[in-house]
């Protein structure tokens, strides 16, 4: 065998080696973020039937002759906002998500405030619709917060793949930036009071 031959068989193997490597953390860092990106749309598909739920329920709220108006209208207000703040799966920046998390928090304070002014009006408890949206509502809730869960494990996957050495040198040439996790309001740590558990007195 030539001399010659020795070093470019080295420099082939070398050069095949970083292109795995490089095709390998490419490869994976790709399904990761998506696999992040499908669960944020289940987010949002979680967020969305809430808020199809509070529409409903405002409805059969606003078939009460007195109820008050400016409690509805707060609401009305509040899904409004939520429904029209959306974020597109592959720009999940800190500052979007913080938007999306205020709109939706806007609505969680409509709707308590909501539910516990019914608590005056012993006939639209007993309303079966009521209670049935009432019932959606507190299993959507727990959706909501299973679709979360699953983002931020998914979000935790794909940042500590771009994260870690050396795959943090072909992140920046491959342009994979780390993604913003779904972070719980200050004081979220206690349960919102929604009061779901009305029953007949």
């Amino acid at each position: 065998m030539k001399k010659w031959l020795i070093p470019v068989i080295v420099i082939v193997l070398i050069v095949f080696g970083v292109y795995n490597w490089a095709k390998g953390f490419n490869n994976e860092a790709v399904v990761l973020q998506e696999d992040a990106k499908t669960t944020w749309s289940n987010v949002e598909s979680a967020y969305q039937r809430r808020n199809d739920l509070i529409g409903n329920l405002v409805k059969t709220v606003q078939g009460a002759a007195d109820f008050e108006k400016e409690t509805l209208t707060q609401v009305i207000e509040a899904r409004a906002k939520a429904t029209s703040t959306t974020i597109n799966a592959g720009d999940l920046s800190p500052e979007k998500m913080a938007q999306f998390q205020q709109a939706q928090s806007g609505l969680t304070g409509a709707l308590s405030k909501l539910l516990l002014v019914v608590e005056r009006y012993p006939d639209l408890k007993a309303n079966a619709n009521f209670l049935e949206l009432q019932s959606q509502l507190e299993g959507t809730e727990n959706r909501i917060n299973v679709a979360r869960d699953r983002f931020n494990a998914n979000v935790n996957k794909y940042n500590k793949h771009i994260k870690i050495f050396p795959n943090s040198v072909l992140a920046g040439i491959f342009n994979f930036d780390e993604m913003a996790r779904y972070k719980a309001d200050a004081g979220s740590e206690n349960a919102p009071d929604v009061n779901f558990d009305f029953k007949k007195k």
